[in-house]
């Protein structure tokens, strides 16, 4: 027996190979694949969610907070603006936000094609680490005669995009191959919900925050006049709000660098089927990984390897895979979904500040109370839409399905922001706060969620992080969009007493893009409670099975003595 090899954790495990009787390849990967597929809900998989989970709880927890910490910059770095002093410069605020979008757009694409590329455990928890280094590095930066503080922090900005971008692919699909088919929808959807709970934490520490230095910044009315020790307190607040985004990542940090590669990868692309079934068998047993007998390992993958029925990886196989329109309409569907919802979703988040006046929490009559009305306002925002959204998408994803929610979601967006857009000036304040409100709902328990589950799901093994990357990064083109192209017609025409006159019609070209992604949702597959194998298109006897894609596949059943229609049936009933 070798010695014990590296990775395995109480989140992922590994142990003994129990299929390394069966000769056949491909019934040894049909049958350790089932184990994954049929295993009861137990707690490895919690803790696969919360180490996968605190990534977007860390994600959600940096983007958040910097809308924040935006204000206490304006306070401490523009107090001597000509012009609206102690409030930050407009162009300074949109650099540094966009600065976090476009560093993802680039982990997403590249992060997703390396981790198909060299595998998910040697890139999982890489991501993590730069997004731990460039928020520390955030939370020292300081202006300088050479640099000023916006450029610095634009940098460690785009250095932690980079991070957050990979962590969309590597979580969604290292989730979705360990998951068991009947509650995978729920666990993908219960990591992408930690966001809500990462937006609620930004609140909470600059709550507390701002409460400890109630003192100091209380001597000051106005941001204009806050200087001195007001100005020395802010400095330091939004340090300690920006760096202890790094605290729950560091506390992740051990079980991501230490997992197991995904069973699925390794058949599938890796090619190791002795591997493979090892990590099954210790996955689910909560035991460190596998050992299998070295020598017979390398033997194995050197006959059977070239007798597995999945396609290799390469260039030319994914374009030929893509040109097929079965499969090409899939990822266009993923990619456009996302792309229409993000235009959305980030362009409604740059009018929080015009939901917080209308609520009573945008002003205030000192820098204390300016602060502290800022962070309840915005978890009240939080709390009142967001986080309810995403966790009854977690109750009803494998019940009700992805594609009905995603779709009912779109149109019910559609319908709001024709309402915001059409009668923004007759609804009246507490209408807009309601609409605002069901929009942050809907958004949640409806496309923002769908859009993160299903592309974890319904790609090949050996394209399923790619095309992942490749959708997640298309809505942050449109994130993009929204911030620099759409969101700043709102103050076309302003005037002092009207400071965003076109903010209707901002709201009615989100409704284009919303109803642009119900015809972008019919060209999904609905994955509820499918194997990933079936959603592939590997399975005889699915929709989607492509014979041109397989060979030797009715040899192969003749060899192993199934009966296609058995074998068919069995399927159907383990993805049931």
């Amino acid at each position: 027996m070798a010695t014990r090899t590296a990775g395995g954790n109480a989140a992922f495990h590994n142990f003994h190979n129990d299929y390394a009787h069966i000769q056949d390849p491909n019934e040894r990967r049909r049958l350790a694949l089932a184990e994954i597929d049929k295993a009861p809900f137990g707690w490895y998989h919690v803790r696969a969610i919360v180490v996968a989970g605190i990534g977007f709880f860390t994600d959600a927890y940096d983007i958040f907070a910097i809308g924040i910490v935006t204000t206490m910059l304006g306070i401490v770095y523009w107090h001597d603006a000509a012009k609206k002093p102690g409030i930050i410069h407009p162009s300074a605020d949109t650099a540094i936000k966009v600065a976090t979008s476009g560093g993802t757009v680039i982990g997403q694409l590249g992060f997703g094609w390396l981790a198909d590329q060299v595998g998910r455990k040697r890139m999982y928890g890489l991501e993590l680490i730069l997004i731990i280094f460039a928020t520390v590095a955030q939370s020292l930066s300081a202006n300088s005669p050479a640099l000023s503080l916006v450029g610095i922090i634009v940098f460690w900005r785009v250095l932690m995009g980079i991070g957050i971008g990979g962590d969309y692919p590597l979580s969604s699909v290292i989730t979705a191959e360990f998951a068991t088919t009947k509650w995978r929808g729920a666990m993908m959807g219960s990591v992408f919900a930690m966001q809500g709970i990462g937006q609620f934490a930004a609140g909470i520490v600059s709550l507390i925050v701002t409460a400890g230095f109630k003192e100091s910044l209380l001597t000051a009315k106005t941001q204009a006049e806050c200087d001195g020790v007001c100005g020395l307190a802010v400095d330091k607040m939004w340090r300690v709000i920006i760096g202890f985004g790094a605290v729950p990542g560091c506390i992740a940090l051990y079980y991501r660098l230490t997992i197991p590669e995904t069973p699925r990868y390794t058949f599938d692309v890796s090619r190791d089927v002795v591997k493979a079934g090892s990590d099954v068998k210790a996955y689910l047993s909560s035991k460190p990984e596998g050992i299998p007998d070295e020598i017979n390992r390398v033997q194995v993958m050197r006959e059977a390897a070239p007798q597995l029925e999945v396609p290799k990886a390469s260039l030319r196989d994914f374009f030929g895979h893509y040109g097929q329109w079965k499969y090409g309409k899939v990822l266009l569907g993923t990619a456009s979904s996302w792309f229409f919802l993000d235009v959305a979703f980030y362009g409604v988040g740059l009018n929080n500040s015009t939901i917080l006046t209308a609520i009573g929490y945008a002003k205030g009559d000192t820098v204390y109370e300016i602060l502290w009305r800022i962070s309840v306002g915005n978890i009240i925002l939080v709390c009142a839409g967001a986080i309810p959204g995403y966790w009854v998408t977690v109750a009803t994803v494998d019940t009700i399905g992805r594609k009905p929610i995603q779709l009912a979601g779109f149109v019910i967006l559609t319908v709001l922001f024709c309402i915001i857009g059409f009668g923004y000036h007759k609804i009246g304040e507490h209408g807009l706060v309601a609409c605002y409100v069901l929009c942050q709902f809907f958004f949640n328990f409806g496309p923002n969620a769908t859009t993160f589950i299903v592309p974890g799901e319904c790609f090949p093994t050996r394209y399923r992080s790619t095309s992942h990357g490749i959708s997640a990064a298309s809505g942050k083109i449109g994130s993009i969009i929204a911030q620099v192209l759409i969101g700043p017609l709102r103050v076309r025409g302003a005037t002092k007493t009207n400071a965003s006159p076109w903010l209707n019609h901002v709201m009615q070209i989100y409704a284009l893009f919303m109803l642009c992604g119900c015809f972008s949702t019919l060209l999904i597959p609905e994955t509820k409670r499918l194997t990933l194998e079936q959603l592939a298109g590997e399975v005889p006897g699915t929709p989607q099975y492509d014979a041109g894609n397989v060979s030797g596949g009715h040899h192969d059943q003749a060899r192993s003595g199934s009966d296609p229609s058995e074998e068919e049936a069995h399927i159907g009933e383990k993805g049931l």
